[in-house]
C-alpha cells in the first residue's frame, strides 16, 4: 500500500454548528463549506439488504444536512421544500393540504347549533317561522314517487375530502 496525502482514508472531516443548531461548517480536508440543518417534508424510511432479497428497516429520516459552495444562498426557513428524490419536489405544496382558517367563534357556533339540533331543537337564529319557509313539507298528495326521486339524484357521485388529490403531477392540484 502507497501512502498517498490525498486518499480518503488522510482527509480531515468535522462538522459543527452554531448555537441555533441549524446553520454550521462542514470541513474536509483543508476546505471549508457553509451547512445547513433542513427538515424534510415528510418523513423518508431508510432500509438495508444484505443478499438483494431481504430488505431491513435501519432508520427514518426527518431531516438533511445540506452542504453548499461558498458565495451560494443558504435555504429559507428550516424546511426543505423538496424531498430526496426528483418525485418529491414541492412536495409540501403538492401532497399536503393547507391549513384551513377557521374563525373559533364559527366553529363553536356551529357546534353548538349541531348540538341543539342533535337534541331535538333547531339552529341558532332560525325559529318556528323561518324553518316552515325554508323547508315546507310537500303534501301527501305532492309527494314524488321513488323511482323519480332515484332519477332526479342521477348524476355526479358524491366527494369525499380524498378525491380531491389527483396522481397527475400538476402542482395546481
Amino acid at each position: 500500500s502507497s501512502s498517498s496525502s490525498s486518499s480518503s482514508e488522510d482527509a480531515h472531516l468535522d462538522l459543527s454548528f452554531t448555537e441555533d443548531g441549524r446553520s454550521g461548517t462542514f470541513v474536509i480536508g483543508n476546505d471549508s463549506f457553509p451547512a445547513s440543518l433542513l427538515d424534510l417534508p415528510c418523513i423518508v424510511e431508510s432500509y438495508k439488504t444484505y443478499d438483494d432479497n431481504v430488505l431491513i428497516k435501519t432508520a427514518d429520516v426527518g431531516q438533511i444536512i445540506m452542504v453548499r459552495e461558498e458565495g451560494d444562498l443558504a435555504p429559507e426557513g428550516v424546511e426543505y421544500k423538496h424531498g430526496l428524490t426528483p418525485p418529491m419536489r414541492e412536495a409540501r405544496k403538492r401532497r399536503f393540504r393547507r391549513e384551513p382558517d377557521l374563525n373559533p367563534e364559527l366553529v363553536q357556533r356551529v357546534e353548538k347549533d349541531l348540538l341543539n339540533i342533535l337534541a331535538g331543537g333547531t339552529a341558532e337564529g332560525v325559529g318556528p317561522s323561518e324553518r316552515a319557509k325554508t323547508a315546507p313539507a310537500p303534501a301527501a298528495s305532492q309527494r314524488a314517487a321513488p323511482e323519480e326521486i332515484a332519477r332526479a339524484n342521477v348524476g355526479e357521485p358524491e366527494r369525499s375530502d380524498s378525491d380531491d388529490t389527483d396522481d397527475t403531477g400538476d402542482p395546481e392540484n
